[in-house]
């Protein structure tokens, strides 16, 4: 055989060698990565199971009081201030079903204690701390407590409290009434179900004050109806309305009822806060309209 054929004969070989060893290669590359990526799927399903069925334990005991550090205070207008307390680690939550309320120690200015229930309008997705938006009335002995808190101070809370707890697509649609801070409870079951991309219930809120400096949460009430346009809908009512004004005027009539909110069903509840008789028509009766009413 000749030296020629010989060297190609070689070089054909030490090609196909060659040629074995990158596939060979290639193929344990292949195994490895997708040995990486089965790996990474385990892993991350089991910390997505882990989130969804091992959360955080709240920090609320029912029977007992509980302190918590006031952390910012931050005043909206000249008695209503909003309050942030940090919950014991930047991972802990506050515990509190949708619906329901906490109940708040403080000693009036006489130095008697005195407790009232407030409902945050933070929710469990907001980690570390929870919220309370307070008016302050000039008589109010709690008032008087939250007006002489400084950062720093410590707020005495237990529950949860309260009989209603929301259910995703427990209803239709909600027809809520509120007035002043009854707000608070609305905000916080509204936000609930428009940050929840599974709950498709609509919201149709009627929120009363006297002037328009009470309406509390305004800007993320406003905030709110832009980004959920077609499930959330607000109509503000208001005793002592500015020169322009759309709004409702007086007290929360049948007509407003009939014209903002959803005709009555089964699946269409009113949901309303405690104390609501002071912002209604006189002559106005959810029963006679038909609607199912709930308090908060």
């Amino acid at each position: 055989m000749s030296p020629i054929l010989t060297q190609t004969k070689n070089h054909s070989s030490l090609q196909s060698l060659r040629s074995q060893k990158m596939d060979f290669l290639q193929t344990q590359r292949i195994e490895v990565i997708s040995m990486a990526v089965a790996l990474v799927a385990i892993v991350g399903g089991t910390a997505y199971y882990y989130y969804l069925t091992k959360k955080p334990k709240g920090c609320l005991d029912p029977e007992n009081f509980k302190e918590f550090k006031l952390v910012k205070r931050t005043q909206l207008s000249h008695n209503v201030a909003t309050f942030r307390f940090d919950l014991p680690s930047s991972s802990s939550v506050l515990g509190l079903p949708i619906g329901q309320h906490i109940s708040c120690r403080g000693k009036d200015s006489l130095g008697e204690e005195v407790i009232k229930p407030y409902t945050p309008t933070t929710l469990d997705t907001d980690i570390g701390y929870f919220e309370l938006v307070v008016k302050m009335y000039p008589q109010g002995r709690m008032s008087h407590h939250f007006n002489e808190m400084r950062e720093g101070d410590h707020l005495a809370v237990k529950g949860p409290k309260g009989r209603f707890k929301y259910q995703p697509n427990q209803v239709k649609a909600f027809g809520m009434v509120a007035g002043g801070t009854g707000i608070t409870p609305m905000f916080q079951v509204t936000r609930a179900i428009l940050e929840n991309p599974q709950d498709k219930t609509n919201i149709n809120l009627i929120y009363a004050n006297v002037t328009y400096e009470d309406i509390l949460l305004k800007e993320e009430l406003d905030d709110l109806t832009i980004k959920f346009p077609n499930q959330f809908k607000v109509y503000y009512v208001l005793n002592q309305p500015p020169e322009i004004w759309d709004g409702g005027v007086g007290f929360v009539s049948k007509e407003m009822i009939q014209t903002h909110f959803p005709a009555p069903a089964s699946n269409i509840k009113v949901i309303f806060a405690y104390h609501i008789n002071r912002i209604l028509h006189s002559q106005l009766d959810f029963q006679q309209l038909k609607f199912s009413a709930v308090t908060s």
